[in-house]
């Protein structure tokens, strides 16, 4: 397999790419970026890539748009160097939340990134916990899709919360699938709380449905905290109707904007999130816990490479 396997970083989260080739047992392919002065990316492959099976590992989070070119570059780059067939593997999908014309005039520009990834040659892509699952259709290309759950699940049973007390928490009304998957895992009672969004990044949360949270350990997830501002609004709503302790989770860790201090005013015992994406020290919170997803990354690349199923990876 690692004749002919090859897993290329690019700079934005060279730390999870070496943990997925350690998980491998290969070492990462050798590759040369660089910024002009002028800001533009320069790209040169240190090795003969012909005839290879190539992984570009590059999630195309902050900052987006140097890393989604990047990315651009990187495909080209190994396009004209033979590679025999090229996969891009983005743990986090940047522009996701533009997937659809919720005013008049916007652009999708969701499926405008996924139209460069497949013009530049890619020819499959491995990604995991989309904003919406339907993105994937945005792609003229197979595409692998992971969830990050069941690793946030096998965290929260090593804590043994019991059973009794345990409330999983959606955080609106568009997390409610997340949500019942994490009950059907973790057991526990579901309440949703009902938020309304006033603009791009203002959420006002008031109301809960579904099971009182008196007395409760509640676990809130979602797919991703970028300002903070809805998970930890849920969170104040929790706590104002007796949640005894409150947990929040999502697969990426964007942190943008008044993320982190809203996250250390939030009333949360514990933040957990994957490391899709590098947390810099300035967003390092005392009550922040990480767990690695590169097992899950390097299993699926594993399989892809030996053209065998990655169904059982999805769930």
């Amino acid at each position: 397999m690692h004749d002919i396997l090859t897993l290329i970083s690019g700079r934005a989260h060279p730390e999870l790419a070496r943990e997925v080739a350690d998980y491998l047992g290969i070492t990462l392919g050798k590759i040369d970026l660089w910024d002009f002065p002028d800001g533009e990316i320069g790209c040169k492959l240190e090795q003969n890539i012909r005839g290879r099976d190539v992984f570009l590992f590059q999630p195309t989070g902050p900052p987006v748009n140097d890393n989604l070119m990047e990315l651009l570059i990187m495909i080209d780059a190994c396009k004209r160097a033979s590679a025999e067939r090229i996969t891009t593997v983005i743990p986090y999908f940047g522009y996701a939340r533009q997937d659809r014309k919720d005013a008049g005039r916007v652009p999708i520009t969701a499926k405008l990134a996924a139209n460069m990834i497949v013009t530049a040659g890619a020819d499959r892509v491995l990604t995991m916990d989309l904003h919406a699952a339907q993105i994937q259709g945005f792609f003229d290309l197979p595409v692998d899709h992971l969830y990050a759950a069941p690793i946030l699940d096998q965290y929260f049973r090593s804590l043994n919360l019991p059973p009794d007390k345990l409330a999983i928490v959606s955080p609106d009304e568009g997390s409610i699938k997340r949500a019942l998957h994490h009950q059907r895992h973790l057991g526990g009672s579901l309440t949703i709380v009902d938020k309304r969004r006033s603009s791009a990044t203002r959420t006002q949360q008031a109301n809960l449905i579904g099971e009182p949270l008196q007395g409760k350990i509640a676990l809130l997830f979602d797919d991703m905290i970028s300002t903070a501002g809805s998970i930890c609004g849920a969170a104040d709503v929790a706590h104002k109707h007796g949640a005894d302790e409150i947990y929040i989770s999502a697969a990426h860790a964007v942190f943008c904007g008044s993320a982190v201090s809203r996250l250390c005013e939030a009333p949360v015992k514990e933040v957990v999130v994957t490391n899709s994406l590098p947390i810099a020290k300035a967003q390092d919170l005392p009550n922040l816990h990480t767990v690695t997803v590169a097992p899950l990354l390097g299993e699926a690349i594993k399989r892809i490479h030996r053209a065998e199923s990655v169904s059982y990876l999805f769930d």
